[in-house]
């Protein structure tokens, strides 16, 4: 019996249009891969896309009509069984000016775009509350994976704070 570790072929493009050094393509190559196989998918091509704020502002405006930059899109082309090809295009501008709000590195903020993207790849949303609790505790054990934490998020403090609690 051959190891399944051994059949699994995701082929990650990585396309860097945001000239940045602190970015770690081969990580987030890697993560990609993590993600892709532990969840189930053992064959299959993903595009990741690392653009600028304007960049992705216009794939925001001109695919989903959100007339502002994003953090991530994602999109499935083709998904069944242990087969995905899909894309994920991520904003190295937002990761870096958000990173300095949790106080975290930009290389770490792109990581978690990358994550979600991908989880989203996969099958993951995050359009209720019950399923973001799903897709944030999948982003929480992918990241620690690459050994970082992930920071108290402001969803999360503004629901504590509503409920009485604090995080």
């Amino acid at each position: 019996m051959s190891d399944r570790r051994e059949s699994i072929v995701i082929v990650v493009e990585l396309n860097q249009t945001a000239p940045h050094a602190w970015i770690d393509g081969e990580q987030l190559r890697e993560a990609i891969r993590r993600v892709t196989s532990n969840e189930g998918f053992s064959r299959g091509n993903v595009s990741l896309a690392i653009v600028d704020d304007p960049t992705i502002h216009e794939l925001n405006r001109r695919h989903l009509q959100h007339d502002y930059p994003t953090d991530v899109l994602s999109f499935v082309l083709h998904r069944e069984a242990d087969h995905l090809d899909g894309e994920v295009i991520v904003s190295a501008d937002t990761a870096e000016s958000t990173a300095a709000d949790y106080d975290w590195p930009p290389a770490a903020e792109l990581l978690l775009y990358v994550i979600h993207g991908t989880l989203h790849l996969v099958g993951f949303d995050d359009k209720s509350p019950e399923t973001r609790v799903v897709m944030r505790a999948k982003e929480a054990e992918y990241l620690n994976l690459f050994g970082w934490t992930v920071p108290a998020m402001a969803d999360e403090e503004d629901e504590a704070d509503a409920a009485g609690g604090s995080p």
